[in-house]
């Protein structure tokens, strides 16, 4: 961890990629993933997901260099990626976002860990999350997030906006005209989660509401029970500060809802059997 690690200001938490530091076996895992991945999303992702990793040059080559992807990237809707050593502190990720820069790690798993990992990698970071960062709603969004979240931390509603970052950034599903397809870059990054998210019958798939998604726990050991699922693939949430605070002191007046729940207002897309997560309970 960063010896810096009590500290708020991004750039003591700022890296250099090392681009040169990573190895044949380095590359080779990230082509691996990345080939996987690129089959698996096709006709599940979102179409600026693919748009995005194609005008980012971000391929099944090897790792990308975050020198030539940013040029792409601030050229296009103003944002570029910044390598930080691993997670890092809330208001410090906030702040970066709200700078429209994107914190990744720059290491990558090792080839025994292809399947899963506990702390997020290089491959989840920009694999998953930096294409869509290319479609200027979702960049501004991102920076709205940020932004917000920086006000949270003064209301002491930090676990509201983590809630909503889950559930849409990293798990979040959209309606299209082709059918549903997936927009959290958890999911795009993840084998299993790719088919499950849209194909399985288990989880709940519900219309997103915002104050409904910031009321709800979430998993983080595993598939999600709900995926919140925008109205298309643009109609990410505003998330303007003189609506949120009261909705926050609103939201603190309820109880919090488990990650299965469904609502009797819920507007549900698909009631999920919760097949998948019954049977690993009892296994």
């Amino acid at each position: 961890m960063n010896p810096n690690a009590t500290s708020d200001d991004p750039r003591d938490f700022l890296q250099d990629q090392g681009f040169s530091s990573y190895t044949a076996e380095d590359h080779a895992t990230w082509a691996r993933l990345a080939t996987r991945q690129r089959a698996l999303l096709e006709g599940r992702v979102v179409d600026g997901f693919l748009e995005g990793l194609d005008r980012l040059g971000i391929s099944d080559d090897g790792i990308p260099d975050f020198r030539v992807m940013n040029e792409r990237l601030k050229a296009t809707t103003g944002w570029e990626v910044v390598a930080v050593p691993g997670l890092v502190p809330d208001v410090v990720f906030f702040k970066l976002l709200a700078d429209r820069k994107f914190p990744a790690g720059w290491w990558i798993r090792k080839p025994e860990q292809i399947d899963y990992i506990e702390e997020p990698d290089v491959f989840h970071d920009v694999f998953g999350h930096v294409p869509l960062i290319m479609q200027q709603v979702y960049a501004d969004y991102l920076e709205e997030y940020g932004k917000a979240g920086l006000e949270a931390a003064r209301h002491g509603t930090l676990h509201r906006l983590a809630r909503l970052y889950w559930y849409t950034v990293e798990f979040g599903l959209a309606q299209t005209p082709q059918g549903l397809r997936i927009v959290g870059a958890g999911i795009a990054s993840s084998p299993g989660e790719t088919v499950f998210a849209v194909e399985s019958a288990s989880p709940n798939r519900i219309a997103f509401d915002l104050g409904r998604v910031m009321r709800t726990r979430y998993r983080i050991d595993d598939y999600q029970e709900t995926y919140f699922v925008l109205d298309g693939p643009d109609a990410w949430p505003r998330l303007d500060i003189a609506q949120l605070t009261p909705l926050w002191r609103a939201l603190d007046r309820e109880s919090d809802l488990d990650p299965g729940d469904v609502l009797p207002d819920d507007r549900v897309l698909t009631r999920g059997s919760g097949a998948y997560h019954r049977e690993k309970a009892h296994a």
